[in-house]
């Protein structure tokens, strides 16, 4: 018997005896025949693991050649009317255009995106006509952001968007005078949300937040809260965005969880926003090794059904030789290129392609499809996905970007940001679409709507039907979680009777608590970065258990102590390891519950202050994006409260930037009694109230005495600040100071300098900056509250913080009028020393506010004494 062997499988080094290798094939080729690909896989394993024993130093490559993973005599039927969905396609095309085109032509400086969704528009296609579920029991999707226009454009044809509104896109502040609805350039949930669901505009956020949503669903399935067993978590995302480090950063947790809910369509045409991806390499190749070495089921979509007949007469292996030598530079030529060049310089590399090639038109040679845009093709491959158990899938789907938008942009290096066609260029899209539009329609982008009982129509609106309805759908509806009175949690904290505690220790003990509550308590979802036994929090370990989706395999060592490590199928705390991103990944899918879920979830994050904002600022902005509702606890905040850590542990800025996030509310409360109202309060607005905003509360790992909330203190700490108290002579000179978190207790001692030196002061607790700040600036007809509350005050104006001064110089306009105000904060870097001798050196400590306060009360700023 003999068999040809295909170039692909043999080695770089000769064969020494061809005759055994080819009995070796021989068998394999036999087993494969009499027994199947399952004995045949058995048999190799068997190998693979008698040669690692005998430490031969082989293991098979992660590569498999440049074709389909799904061969064509496995593809299942297609289930839908294959005609049909190509002119849908072609419409959701044309009208994706037709908007961003026409936008730039009114407003040349509104932009958008058009070779994007044209790459994508099958893929998504394919998933709106057979896969994505709809509903609170449906799927999640995750949209390539750039391809937001094509989903406008299928909202427009399903009655979701007008057509007043595709005129409006990327306009939603001029929109509302048209009586017209402005559509945001990017899946925004913040801005529609009653559309977009998930915030995917900054890339690489997205496939982590998938990836972390799909785990959270099986997290809620395993406590028992919401079966979440048949959903799926599907995410289209682009080739070049997986160079993002977000991107790749929890592939292995996916496999290792068997997120068997979880599927990626990456659309690899091979181009990102400049040029190539990997135009001296092949990403396909690269991200093939990358999912398959992290452990997901990797199935390719190369080539589409024109080329099976080529695969099929190719009995040399010559095409895939030549993919195996073509990198995706060359690629993405070809794609640019037309059916004459590609017959040159393709087909004619050898005789033997050429042979390949003889009777095809040129025509036909242009329109030889890549695999994601073969409507067969990709339904085999989504088919395929969602079947899959055990492990995540991807699907990297070749298509070309800019695809069919010809001489104007198909696999052009500035395809990426072309949104200008002159009118050859549309006749041309129209008529390579067969779109039924006349000369004067296309030339004048007019959008294009079916009749209503025509057949696009009707198979548009069944096919969804069958599916749970329209999507992207976002919906808010979710049941009022009672939040228990807050003396049953939080006495302690409220009395506290001069206790020393620190304020992360009042933290973490109300949380205790709080998950005995027999209504609050399941939906409490506590998360940390691996620093559960930093904050103190480990007596939880036993008390609610670590999630685990597989329990616990292993006696811990610390099985006898009362503080031991506990991982259960039912754990309620979220460990996520050394991972911010991945903690806040979590965070979001637990913050965010209420909605996708219609399950109200109560996340509460804790970690090291400096390791948030500054670290994954644009993941917590997505968050804010996606109306996220829960609380971020920024612990060992400041830069001298974490003493010995030194730099790049000591935060001086986070309150800074929280500030700028709008439905963000920012507190760094001083004392246990402060955060008790803080906490409660925020429990309320989100889970009874449902207000879309989250809370970010620093916390000091820095013991002292802890004073009962003063009576009537509480609307002031939410507001930002309140009166603590007065010290020294009611008459003479006096000074007011104002102080937050942990500097706080230094402000108090230099108060009780000042009044040794016979200066009267009084003092405020800030628990707010960033309220203060915005009160001062919405209340055009009242009077700000930093304002009533000094107006009980004389004298200068010193303020303190562990901070950078641009925190307490936000609320420097709302002074009253005439008051001096100096700042004292913590800019620069961050040292490693004690905390006296940091506080020192940053002159924010009790000497360093005396002296401040002694300078702004001399004349011309001479000191006293």
């Amino acid at each position: 018997m003999n068999h040809m062997t295909p170039a692909w499988h043999l080695t770089a080094n000769a064969d020494t005896n061809p005759d055994e290798t080819q009995e070796w094939r021989d068998a394999l080729l036999s087993l494969a025949a009499t027994e199947g690909p399952a004995r045949v896989r058995q048999i190799l394993d068997e190998l693979a693991r008698l040669a690692r024993s005998q430490r031969i130093g082989w293991q098979p490559e992660l590569n498999t050649p440049y074709i389909n993973t799904i061969g064509v005599e496995d593809q299942p039927a297609f289930p839908g009317d294959l005609a049909v969905e190509e002119r849908l396609a072609s419409l959701m095309r044309w009208n994706a255009l037709a908007m961003v085109v026409r936008a730039n032509q009114a407003y040349g400086e509104l932009g958008g995106h058009i070779a994007s969704y044209a790459s994508a528009a099958d893929l998504f296609e394919t998933g709106f006509n057979h896969f994505f579920r709809a509903g609170r029991q449906g799927d999640l999707v995750f949209f390539q952001p750039h391809s937001a226009p094509g989903v406008y454009a299928r909202a427009f044809l399903e009655g979701r968007l007008s057509e007043a509104d595709l005129l409006h896109y990327r306009q939603e502040i001029t929109a509302p005078a048209s009586g017209a609805r402005g559509l945001s350039s990017y899946p925004h949930p913040w801005l529609m949300p009653d559309f977009w669901q998930f915030p995917t505009g900054s890339m690489g956020i997205g496939p982590i937040s998938s990836i972390y949503h799909a785990r959270f669903m099986r997290y809620l399935t395993h406590r028992q809260l919401l079966n979440c067993g048949a959903r799926k978590v599907w995410g289209v995302f682009g080739d070049g965005e997986m160079d993002e480090p977000e991107s790749m950063s929890a592939l292995t947790l996916a496999a290792r969880e068997k997120l068997d809910n979880l599927v990626w369509v990456v659309n690899c045409n091979l181009q990102r926003l400049d040029g190539p991806v990997r135009g001296n390499g092949r990403i396909i190749d690269e991200l093939e090794k990358l999912f398959s070495g992290a452990g997901w089921n990797v199935i390719k979509l190369v080539w589409g059904s024109d080329w099976d007949g080529l695969f099929a007469r190719d009995t040399t292996g010559a095409l895939v030789r030549a993919f195996a030598n073509t990198v995706d530079g060359q690629m993405q030529t070809f794609a640019a290129k037309d059916g004459r060049f590609n017959r040159d310089n393709f087909f004619g590399q050898n005789p033997e392609l050429a042979a390949l090639a003889q009777g095809m038109t040129d025509e036909q040679i242009d329109r030889l499809k890549r695999g994601g845009h073969d409507l067969v093709k990709i339904h085999a491959a989504y088919a395929a996905a969602a079947a899959h158990t055990g492990q995540p899938t991807v699907i990297l789907a070749q298509t070309k970007k800019g695809y069919g938008m010809g001489a104007a942009g198909q696999g052009k290096m500035t395809t990426h940001s072309q949104k200008k066609f002159d009118e050859g260029d549309l006749i041309q899209f129209r008529n390579r679409f067969n779109l039924p539009l006349s000369d004067e329609q296309a030339k004048g982008l007019a959008f294009f709507k079916p009749a209503d009982d025509s057949a696009e129509m009707r198979y548009l609106r069944e096919h969804r039907a069958a599916l749970g309805g329209a999507m992207p759908r976002r919906e808010t509806a979710c049941d009022v979680v009672p939040v228990p009175a807050i003396d049953a949690y939080a006495s302690f904290a409220l009395k506290a009777d001069g206790k020393e505690m620190s304020t992360t220790m009042a933290f973490v003990r109300m949380l205790g608590t709080l998950l005995k509550d027999p209504a609050l308590g399941p939906r409490i979802v506590p998360i940390v970065a691996d620093e559960a036994r930093t904050f103190g929090m480990a007596n939880l370990f036993k008390q609610v258990g670590i999630y685990s989706s597989v329990g616990q395999r292993y006696a811990p060592e610390d099985i006898g102590s009362v503080l031991s490590y506990r991982e259960a199928l039912e754990g309620q705390i979220l460990e996520e390891g050394i991972s911010e991103a991945g903690a806040l990944a979590s965070w979001t899918a637990a913050a965010t519950s209420y909605s996708v879920h219609g399950l109200a979830m109560l996340p509460f994050y804790i970690y090291y202050s400096m390791f948030g904002f500054q670290r994954v600022g644009d993941a917590i902005w997505a968050a804010a994006d996606q109306r996220s509702r829960g609380f971020l606890l920024g612990a060992t905040s400041g830069r001298t409260t974490l003493g010995g850590e030194g730099l790049q542990h000591q935060d001086g800025s986070s309150h800074l930037v929280a500030a700028t996030i709008p439905n963000c509310k920012a507190y760094d409360p001083a004392f246990a009694g402060e955060l008790a109202v803080i906490v409660d309060a925020g429990m309320r607005e989100m889970l009874v109230e449902q207000r879309d905003v989250f809370y970010y509360v620093t916390l000091m790992n820095e013991n002292y005495a802890n004073p009962d909330l003063p009576e009537g203190a509480a609307e002031g700490v939410l507001k930002g600040g309140y009166r603590f108290g007065s010290y020294g002579p009611q008459g003479g000179q006096r000074i007011t100071l104002l102080g937050s978190g942990a500097i706080f207790t230094e402000v108090v001692q230099a108060a009780q300098q000042l009044a040794e030196q016979g200066v009267g002061v009084d003092v405020f607790s800030i628990t707010s900056w960033s309220e203060l700040a915005r009160d001062g600036m919405t209340s055009s007809d009242g009077v700000p509250h930093i304002t009533q509350l000094l107006a009980r005050s004389e004298g200068p104006v010193i303020a303190a913080t562990d901070y950078v001064r641009a925190v307490p110089e936000s609320v420097r306009a709302f002074l009253p009028e005439g008051r001096r105000y100096a700042t004292l904060g913590t800019d620069g870097f961050g040292r490693s020393d004690t905390r006296a001798a940091l506080r020192a050196y940053f002159q924010v400590d009790a000497e360093s506010i005396v002296r401040a306060a002694l300078h702004s009360l001399a004349p011309l700023g001479r000191g006293l004494g």
